[in-house]
């Protein structure tokens, strides 16, 4: 018999390949604002991918998707004081409790984080808790209705130590990258500001 609260593996809701792979794995995700990235983009990003046919698309997909999410599309409702601090405070509400979060980042757009599922918990349901109070939370603030966050997140499993030090850098440079600030510790939601402040 099939145990419903047991790793599912590779899955997928559509349109993203995903994998959980239980407690203890620990999973970079990226989860986006419902209009960050616009139709013609993605249209684009798909051309690429036939042309190129990569073999890992899935880790494509996310690099050209990251290229224009750092560009700023969209209402970027996280550039909002109050919206990014209620999704901050929502992210670390239950950290140490249903999942350890070692790394994260909001972006005007998107958001990163470095997660780790804690024993009885599904990294599928821990997201749809965090996307489902955030969505409604930040529609309340912003006097609005409809979509907020887009239905699939990206999502990778943390391979080894070195893959896991890459991602955490990854997550904390993105501001910096993406021309917000000068050091990851400058940018106000991020691990990186939380650790130069504890």
């Amino acid at each position: 018999m099939e145990d419903k609260n047991g790793p599912r593996g590779w899955y997928t809701r559509g349109y993203l390949p995903h994998f959980d792979a239980g407690p203890f794995r620990t999973q970079f995700i990226t989860f986006r604002l419902f209009d960050s990235l616009p139709q013609n983009v993605l249209r684009r990003i798909k051309q690429e991918l036939e042309l190129r046919k990569p073999e890992n698309i899935s880790r494509e997909t996310f690099i050209l998707a990251e290229r224009y999410l750092d560009k700023g599309y969209g209402a970027c409702f996280l550039k909002r004081l109050d919206v990014a601090t209620m999704v901050r405070d929502a992210l670390l509400k239950y950290h140490l409790e249903r999942y350890r979060l070692d790394a994260w980042v909001i972006m005007p757009n998107h958001a990163h984080l470095l997660l780790r599922p804690l024993e009885g918990h599904m990294y599928e349901k821990i997201m749809h808790s965090i996307k489902s109070y955030t969505a409604s939370e930040a529609n309340k603030l912003l006097g609005r209705k409809g979509a907020f966050w887009m239905r699939e997140a990206f999502d990778r499993y943390i391979r080894d130590d070195e893959h896991y030090r890459r991602v955490v850098r990854y997550i904390e440079n993105n501001p910096v990258k993406a021309g917000l600030c000068g050091l990851p510790e400058e940018w106000e939601f991020s691990s990186a500001m939380e650790r130069r402040h504890p």
